[in-house]
């Protein structure tokens, strides 16, 4: 039986009732992303039509999911809500912190060694808060969702931004920062910018060597890397119901690659194909009752133009296999026209490693279609050229792998089977010892992202994606131009011999088989699980609540930087070496804005302390002004805090004493970070005041206990020589958004609320 089968229930009886409501509305035939979105607000049955990119929504998701590096700050958040049990279904997956170097057995333990803090701290918040738990090597966070929790129809979020993958199972389903996953498993709603819609039409069917891979890839170099930014992706058209449930997964993951909300396919016989192999029989059952309403209006499809904002058309019959890269995963090549293209840009054309795995690409049918080709090689006495490394997505699809022999097929070529984690995909790779000084070299993977420096740490390596039987293809070759539709090989005995297309099954034909999956349930009452927090830790910290507002007008703020031209999530808060302090907010503030341009001077990392004159780093000077009772500001420009919604951009400025950023204007998620994290997020009212800045000011709320929703702010800029500017501020605060701000921050107010109502 399915896991939370009451809560599928739930969703599917109200299906019929919000959709007619919707239906209502919309006054129009709907998209299944419509009727997704419209069943799932968080008023209940729809009232009035949203405006596509321009409509603010509040949403009631179904589930959260976490993965390991993001889930620490997230549970330490939620820890301070004052909540006994999370309100909708939740899970953790640790799959990140695990190392790829010598193979699975000895790198799984490895990863348990060095990380056992924290799995061991996940392990007891899960346990204590009714949140299912996937230990070490139980799979890759997307893979897990989609064998156990993805339905039809469903919507859920998850702190990585690959959860569009189970949008091959039907759903909506968004990645978000670690803020928003607390504030929906803390029972609050879910805001989101309506999605505007581009449809993707697939027409024939994949044949020989192209893959559904290849779908996205092309998708890819159509729209770009942005070209999907804001809109969800609909696939339809016989082309996609042609396709298995788990290459539809392949092609909504990927979606991440080009910006999108998210992607996703109407529910059909591949989805009950998938759901019945992983013992969800019960789930089909209820979604038949309401398959009408888990797919697009036929109208919808029959006209899609008049229905999506964008409408793209494929025909699988025509589609080649592809190669896309490197540095960038838009940027296409088609298999059998790498060879002048390569030469023209200076890309080794020897491949050094193929690599199979991620969330994108580990399914049992992922691994099937590579290892006929690895079988191919074997029998036809090829030596692969290339190494080889396996990353199962499951510890269900490894062992059910292992038993039906594809693992032994891989070994035979001298694969290493990784941990059945991210690895590579990610960076958690130990191929070099001294990554930055690494050679020129070119690998082919299975992933999703290949930007340099991505897998392995070296930028000089020329990473490029394509699906797994193509990496595997490459791989025997040991060539980046091998074109498997056309070329020969030269096998052990000089003999001229040629790969066949891959084949494979859709799913194992004896059934899915594991011995333990790795799950761990939460106890039914966890009143009594103690999470310990080793106070001398370097990777955990509890968190303490921040101030609340004290009513009065912030006064004598120093700058603390002044950031100019683009300032991501990346510049404020850095991944990389500081993904270990992930769940310690006083470790990771140290690279707090060290990556952002100061506009004096140019440097980065590099502010003058107003209190004693001296040159400082950005973290050292916020922890001076802090340490002297001295509030800081940050001034930005543009697009302030694009990228990753990562929360801790917006809790390190907060707890270093920050207490407004001023800026010309706001990535949409990151300004909504800073308000739950009780900042001042403000953008100039006219642009051109920023130029007003100067190192050496003092600002001056003046009337902040007249914050309310539309109204400016008014800021006094003094400067050191005695005169000052009044700068008038906008703000996009609601009435229950300034209460976070006088609360100290929005967990603070739900933590009152609760104890007010308990």
């Amino acid at each position: 039986m399915a896991f939370d089968i009451d809560m599928i229930k739930a969703v599917y009886d109200r299906y019929p009732e919000r959709i007619a409501a919707a239906r209502k509305v919309v006054n129009k035939p709907l998209t299944l992303a419509e009727k997704i979105l419209y069943t799932h607000l968080w008023e209940g049955e729809a009232t009035q039509a949203f405006e596509r990119g321009n409509s603010y929504v509040d949403f009631a998701p179904d589930r959260v999911a976490m993965q390991d590096a993001t889930a620490q700050m997230a549970l330490l958040q939620f820890m301070q809500a004052g909540k006994d049990k999370v309100a909708v279904p939740s899970t953790a997956h640790a799959d990140h912190l695990i190392q790829a170097k010598l193979g699975a057995s000895k790198d799984l333990q490895e990863g348990i060694n060095k990380n056992n803090e924290v799995f061991n701290f996940l392990s007891s918040v899960c346990d204590k808060y009714g949140i299912g738990f996937w230990k070490p090597g139980a799979g890759i966070i997307h893979q897990v969702v989609l064998e156990n929790y993805a339905f039809p129809g469903g919507m859920m979020i998850g702190t990585d931004s690959h959860t569009v993958n189970a949008g091959g199972l039907g759903m909506v389903a968004v990645g978000v920062g670690g803020a928003d996953a607390v504030d929906v498993m803390a029972g609050m709603a879910w805001e989101l910018k309506f999605p505007k819609l581009i449809g993707v039409k697939l027409t024939g069917k994949l044949n020989g060597w192209t893959a559904p891979k290849d779908v996205i890839l092309k998708v890819a170099d159509i729209l770009t890397v942005k070209g999907g930014t804001g809109c969800i992706v609909e696939y339809f058209g016989d082309g996609a119901e042609s396709m298995s449930c788990t290459g539809k997964g392949t092609i909504c993951n990927m979606g991440a690659e080009i910006g999108a909300t998210t992607s996703t396919f109407g529910y059909d016989d591949s989805m009950r194909r998938y759901l019945k192999s992983t013992g969800r029989a019960d789930v089909v059952e209820l979604a038949d009752q309401v398959a009408e309403h888990l797919t697009g209006d036929a109208e919808v499809y029959a006209n899609p133009e008049q229905y999506f904002d964008q409408v793209i058309e494929i025909n699988l019959d025509t589609l080649m296999p592809h190669l896309n890269g490197p540095f960038t995963p838009d940027l296409a090549t088609e298999v059998g026209s790498m060879t002048e293209k390569a030469n023209a840009n200076g890309w080794p054309l020897d491949v050094e490693w193929g690599l199979i795995g991620s969330c994108t690409n580990s399914s049992y049918e992922d691994l099937s279609r590579a290892a006929s080709i690895a079988k191919q090689a074997v029998d036809k006495g090829l030596v692969t050229k290339a190494q080889f490394g396996i990353n199962p997505g499951s510890e269900q699809v490894r062992f059910t792998a292992e038993r039906d022999g594809l693992l032994k097929t891989f070994e035979d070529l001298d694969a290493t089977i990784f941990t059945n984690a991210c690895g590579p995909c990610i960076g958690q790779w130990g191929r070099y010892s001294d990554p930055k000084n690494a050679p020129k070299n070119s690998i082919v993977h299975s992933f999703n992202r290949n930007f340099a420096k991505r897998a392995d740490g070296n930028p000089n390596t020329h990473a490029f994606v394509a699906s797994p039987e193509m990496v595997a293809a490459i791989a025997i070759s040991g060539r980046l131009d091998f074109n498997p539709i056309t070329d020969t090989l030269t096998n052990k005995n000089g003999e001229e011999v040629k790969l066949d297309p891959p084949h494979g099954d859709e799913l194992p034909t004896q059934g899915f088989a594991v011995e333990d999956n790795g799950y761990q349930a939460p106890a039914e009452d966890g009143s009594n699980v103690e999470v310990i927090v080793n106070p001398e830790s370097e990777r955990l910290q509890l968190l303490t609540p921040f101030d609340a507002w004290d009513g009065q007008n912030i006064t004598g703020a120093k700058l603390l930087i002044k950031a100019e031209g683009k300032c991501t999530t990346d510049h404020i808060s850095m991944a990389g070496p500081w993904l270990r302090y992930r769940g310690h907010l006083d470790n990771i503030s140290n690279n707090c804005l060290i990556g952002a341009v100061n506009a004096f001077g140019g440097a980065t990392n590099e502010v003058v302390n107003q209190l004693t004159g001296d040159k400082a780093e950005v973290p050292a000077a916020a922890r001076a002004y802090k340490a002297a009772g001295v509030p800081t500001v940050v001034v930005g420009d543009h697009n302030y805090g694009e990228g990753s919604s990562r929360e801790h951009a917006a809790m390190e400025p907060r707890h270093l004493g920050v207490r407004a950023v001023i800026v010309k204007s706001f990535a949409r998620i990151h300004e909504t970070n800073l308000k739950k994290q009780g900042m001042l997020g403000l953008t100039f009212a006219n642009e051109a005041d920023y130029d007003l800045i100067k190192e050496d000011d003092t600002f001056n709320f003046t009337d902040l206990a007249d914050f309310a929703p539309g109204k400016q702010l008014t800021l006094e800029v003094a400067h050191a020589d005695g005169s000052t500017d009044t700068i008038m501020l906008n703000h996009t605060y609601n009435a229950q958004q300034i209460e976070w701000f006088k609360a100290g921050s929005a967990l603070n107010l739900i933590k009152a609320q609760a104890a007010a109502n308990a």
